[in-house]
């Protein structure tokens, strides 16, 4: 994991300083809710419907133990003992008193954690792949070029301040666990023909009020032209970028508007002149921070464990949460275990301060002190000894994680929604619970197969619907909470846009519509084999459309 050196230290206590004033004028009335605003965004402060809501940056996804037990810590002392992982692989705490925010980013300072740049307009928290540095099917780690661009985006003074929040995604392999092409910019870590390792850059991605995929604006970025390639992409952003509209200021807007070529041939003409002035990261501290990430002192596993085989044949419900919740690794004898935040009928992505610190003590004792944050909303214990594998997986029963369901109908992603947040139009959690509660039989999830479904309550789309295998959104209709249905998203390396399928339903019916999705792509499969996806690929939504809504 990445040290911070004395650089990072000082920019972070500067800011919990600063931030600390800022709070304490505020509460004597010197500051205005309206000026105060714009001070609390830039250190991820939000304010929801019933409280300030609090969101902690975790880049790339990697937490240490150590910062587990804080965050714990945090939940239990500052919060109503739980927190909220996100899709962009932070933390969100949703009950915060105003008048305690500078002593929880003291605390977070403590452990080398941080909120800054996680709101406003400014480029958020990089996300990168889950499974990144363990993967076998990775080109490279890109926690490495994550963190470069981390360090080099922070209170960046050019853009500090950009017609809109800008975010950035990496993963190191063809198989994208980052949807990179939904991000302002996704790179993708490629290989060319001679050997080099270089990045493909995808510019103008995003979900919201305009789902876009993003084109694909250069294939190879060498190494060491990356920083100066993606400053460029900003500053004609920057330039042209819509200031006068908030729907129309992301840079998908400007890239479908001037079309792909234009815009980059505008990068490839003002590239140069970045290059010029110095930007690129000497390969001296690439190298630097590149050993911070070096390999674990894994240990030599020559065949395997007889102990393994033997509990996934006399435990059915381990086999099964090992047939979804374990991930190849790199290093033989070790996997990478998600674990499910998932449990039937609970809110996605919420653990509390004791289900934190368990997982804290799970990191410690069997996966080198190392955890991750997924896009999905789960966690993952990343090295796994096979030998261990049957004490996780016991250790987690006993905490009400260790639902086997990854990948299927109830490993949902959802939004807070109108519980918490003042720009939603309806309630996502309760949805999502109904859904989990449906699909709560792991004998019919494992039938149904593959499938995501993903829940926003508003057209902000931070539940990804537009993603979903099954999307959802939430919508207002002359003052009654709806729900459209979206078929045949997804946020892999065959990015594909939802298509809405009609008029919305009620809390009450959405649940129902749901399953009549389900029973049609069970009746039309050409064999149990077939995703959801690929049989809505290959039928369209017709069929889907008939089920929902009958013949008009």
């Amino acid at each position: 994991m990445y040290i911070y050196d004395k650089f990072d230290h000082a920019i972070t206590q500067e800011r919990v300083n600063e931030f600390s004033q800022q709070v304490a004028r505020r509460l004597v009335g010197e500051l205005s809710e309206e000026q105060f605003r714009p001070l609390r965004l830039m250190n991820g402060l939000y304010l929801q419907l019933h409280a300030y809501m609090l969101r902690v940056a975790i880049p790339y996804g990697t937490l240490s133990s150590k910062q587990m037990h804080k965050l714990a810590d945090i939940a239990k002392k500052y919060d109503r003992d739980y927190g909220h992982f996100t899709t962009r692989q932070n933390i969100q705490y949703n009950w915060i008193k105003l008048e305690q925010v500078p002593e929880i980013l003291a605390e977070l300072a403590s452990v080398e954690m941080h909120a800054n740049q996680t709101s406003g307009n400014c480029i958020r928290n990089v996300t990168a792949d889950q499974f990144a540095g363990v993967a076998g099917d990775e080109v490279e780690d890109p926690r490495i070029i994550s963190e470069v661009i981390r360090q080099w985006s922070t209170f960046h003074p050019e853009f500090s301040f950009l017609p809109r929040k800008f975010k950035i995604a990496v993963t190191g392999a063809v198989k994208d666990r980052a949807a990179i092409q939904y991000h302002d910019i996704g790179i993708q870590i490629v290989k060319n023909d001679a050997g080099e390792i270089g990045y493909a850059v995808y510019v103008g991605g995003g979900m919201g009020r305009t789902p876009v995929v993003a084109p694909l604006i250069n294939p190879f970025v060498r190494r060491e032209d990356l920083l100066s390639y993606l400053e460029t992409c900003l500053r004609v952003y920057n330039l042209h970028g819509r200031r006068d509209n908030i729907y129309k200021a992301r840079i998908k807007i400007l890239v479908r508007d001037l079309g792909p070529d234009e815009y980059r041939r505008q990068v490839d003409e003002m590239w140069p002149m970045t290059k010029a002035a110095g930007v690129d990261v000497p390969a001296g501290e690439v190298a630097r921070i590149e050993a911070f990430f070096a390999p674990p002192a894994y240990e030599k596993v020559s065949e395997p464990v007889a102990a393994y085989a033997d509990a996934k044949a006399k435990n059915p419900a381990f086999a099964r949460w090992i047939q979804t919740n374990l991930h190849p690794h790199k290093v033989p004898g070790y996997g990478a275990v998600t674990i499910s935040l998932k449990p039937i009928g609970g809110i996605p992505g919420d653990a509390s301060s004791a289900q934190m610190h368990a997982i804290a003590d799970l990191a410690d004792k069997y996966s080198l002190g190392e955890l991750r944050v997924t896009h999905v909303q789960n966690l993952v214990l990343p090295n796994v000894k096979q030998a261990d594998l049957f004490a996780v997986y016991q250790e987690l029963v006993k905490i009400g994680f260790a639902d086997a369901n990854i990948g299927l109908a109830s490993d949902i992603i959802a939004c807070p929604g109108l519980d918490y947040c003042a720009l939603a139009n309806a309630r996502s959690i309760p949805v999502a619970q109904d859904l989990s509660k449906r699909f709560g039989s792991l004998d019919r999830q494992h039938e149904i197969g593959p499938l995501q479904i993903k829940i926003s309550g508003c057209i902000n789309a931070c539940g990804h619907h537009h993603a979903g295998h099954i999307g959802i959104l939430g919508v207002d209709k002359a003052g009654q909470e709806l729900y459209q249905i979206t078929l045949g998203g997804a946020g892999d390396e065959k990015a594909s846009i939802g298509q809405l399928m009609g008029p919305g339903f009620t809390g009450e019916d959405i649940g129902g519509a749901v399953e009549k999705v389900v029973n049609t792509y069970l009746g039309l499969r050409q064999s149990p084999t077939e995703t959801f996806i690929e049989a809505y690929r290959r039928v369209g939504p017709a069929p889907f459309k008939e089920s929902l809504y009958g013949r008009r």
